[in-house]
């Protein structure tokens, strides 16, 4: 699946303590933009420990070859990786965030839209208590096209998480280590990363960040990719309210559906008892049918899947936990 750019170091490499920040920056046809992208990134945390994590997501531009150039002119800074084809942006991420060495990871999209002056303050509110801190490009430079659906989506994403940010779909975030190791991201899941994160009882917080327009390139979102981020969506609620509880989720769906067949059944029943009415052959008396049927069985898919989650093993959701300097293990 992946294929990695390596050079032998002028100098010896460095482990994993000696790497205090990791940035991660998923690559499809951004060839242009590579260099500058290196160039900004270094000179706004030149005075960190460093690394940068190029994710080639199967470009066709060149991308990959401006990769390798990079990494062998700055041995023991620059990583090269590859996927064998495109698998899409949260599975780039997930590469990077396992080949991650930092105790923090920042991520980037490779356009230049976003700014890498931005990361070192993103970087110190960590230090204010917070696990995750997310960009908000409040000043955005983007066409209609992008930016009406990102606020339905964005709408949406904030009614179902609870969670009040503006921008979830940033590409410039800082995440301490323990919440990229934590995530487990695959279809559109990278846009939910602060939703997961909150989910596990970690600390989100939000910074203004500045967004430029795209110079190069052209955008790889559409209507495809929105719609697919509103499902992903449905995911992410079954994943943080009812992974445990499933019976709560269908059973609600069910008892709605049943509830409004059994009401509509009895109406009929009543019109046809005292006012002698034919309903065999009306449509309401179908719709009845159906929900109550299709309540039934979202009932008992909810049943059934309570069953399998206590015979499961599974002991129910552990809190995060974390050492103390004493040895002992403190409970989020």
């Amino acid at each position: 699946m992946t294929t990695e750019a390596t050079s032998k170091p002028a100098t010896p490499q460095a482990t994993t303590r000696d790497i205090e920040v990791s940035v991660v920056i998923p690559v499809f046809d951004e060839h242009e933009t590579l260099d500058a992208m290196f160039q900004g990134v270094h000179a706004a945390l030149r005075n960190r420990s460093l690394e940068i994590i190029f994710v080639d997501d199967g470009s066709r531009d060149g991308s990959w070859k401006e990769v390798c150039r990079l990494a062998a002119a700055h041995p023991g800074l620059v990583r090269g990786i590859r996927h064998r084809r495109n698998f899409g942006k949260a599975e780039a991420l997930a590469t990077g965030f396992a080949q991650a060495r930092g105790e923090i990871v920042a991520t980037m999209d490779a356009d230049l839209q976003d700014d890498p002056t931005e990361l070192p303050a993103m970087i110190a509110k960590l230090d204010e208590g917070f696990d995750l801190i997310s960009g908000w490009k409040r000043d955005r430079h983007d066409p209609i096209s992008k930016t009406i659906p990102s606020r339905f989506f964005n709408f949406a994403a904030r009614a179902v998480s609870g969670l009040p940010l503006h921008d979830f779909n940033c590409g410039l975030k800082v995440y301490r280590r323990e919440v990229t190791d934590d995530l487990n991201l695959y279809g559109e899941l990278h846009r939910f990363t602060p939703i997961l994160a909150h989910a596990e009882g970690y600390r989100v917080a939000e910074l203004p960040v500045t967004h430029h327009a795209r110079e190069y390139g052209k955008s790889k979102y559409g209507w495809k990719r929105f719609v697919k981020g509103f499902l992903d969506l449905m995911t992410i609620v079954l994943l943080t309210r009812y992974l445990k509880r499933p019976g709560h989720f269908f059973g609600a769906i069910g008892i709605l559906c049943g509830g409004t067949g059994t009401a509509i059944l009895g109406y009929l029943s009543v019109m046809k008892l005292f006012f002698g009415e034919d309903i065999g052959m009306r449509p309401l008396f179908f719709l009845g049918m159906i929900l109550v049927l299709f309540g039934g069985q979202l009932i008992s898919t909810g049943i059934i899947g309570e069953f399998l989650l206590r015979h499961s093993g599974e002991k129910g959701v552990r809190p995060s936990s974390k050492k103390c300097e004493n040895g002992l293990q403190a409970l989020d």
